[in-house]
């Protein structure tokens, strides 16, 4: 009896028409009744499994563009260019300058994530620390951990901004908004004014998020720090125009 043939351009074809598909679905097209089978041809083909609906959705590593945070969703399904959803958080933790609050994290990935985090915790891939009475997940390296917290502690002392309302991308397009209001000066001094906030690395991070030289956003930091900054420029008490007197006529 001859052995049936089972053809991967099939699969491909498939998954390029519908983009993603279940596990019986796959079965369906490449026309067999054996999940093993199917998984040898997603293997040569290079698949991606979803970290959403519990890993119950296939695509074809060809086909997601990833965003950003290294996401990708198709018909609410959630694809992430690390894997599951365990590996996926334990990459953006430790790749976040800020560290990520739960909250945060669930906001953008879509699905729930204490457990996880907490699983990782114990399995100490990554740590957690409290800031603003808040756990803040952070990376398990104690130097890299103290940058991150350093940098969600500047965060937080921005007037009318709680870590637990605001996202990190909300509040850099507040940044940016506030910064385009402000004259040359201005922007290269509140720039060097942040970079203080987070320390090292800071020019270069501000001047990426505000578009500026990194040189200048360094040398706001350095006139602030050596107050020199044009005070002249800055109307003194009494100054500007004297009102003009009304004469009574005569």
């Amino acid at each position: 009896m001859r052995t049936p043939s089972f053809l991967s351009d099939n699969l491909r074809e498939f998954l390029r028409l519908k983009r993603i598909a279940t596990l019986p679905e796959l079965k369906q097209a490449l026309g067999t009744t054996v999940d093993t089978t199917v998984f040898r041809k997603l293997k040569e083909l290079s698949y991606r499994s979803s970290y959403s609906h519990r890993g119950r959705y296939y695509t074809l590593a060809e086909i997601p563009r990833f965003d950003s945070h290294g996401l990708w969703s198709f018909q609410a399904v959630w694809f992430s260019r690390w894997g599951n959803l365990v590996t996926t958080l334990e990459a953006l933790v430790n790749g976040a300058p800020q560290g990520y609050f739960a909250n945060e994290l669930q906001q953008f990935l879509h699905v729930e994530v204490k457990d996880t985090l907490l699983q990782l915790v114990e399995q100490q891939r990554i740590a957690r620390q409290q800031v603003t009475g808040l756990f803040l997940y952070c990376s398990q390296d104690t130097a890299l951990r103290r940058r991150q917290v350093l940098a969600r502690q500047a965060l937080s002392e921005i007037p009318g901004s709680t870590s637990a309302e605001v996202s990190p991308e909300e509040l850099k397009a507040s940044l940016v908004l506030f910064a385009s209001l402000l004259d040359e000066r201005q922007r290269r001094l509140y720039a060097g004014l942040e970079s203080l906030k987070l320390g090292r690395g800071g020019d270069q991070r501000l001047a990426e998020l505000l578009q500026l030289d990194p040189h200048t956003v360094a040398r706001g930091r350095k006139q602030l720090l050596a107050q020199e900054v044009e005070w002249e420029r800055v109307r003194k008490h009494g100054g500007g125009r004297k009102p003009v007197e009304k004469k009574r006529p005569k």
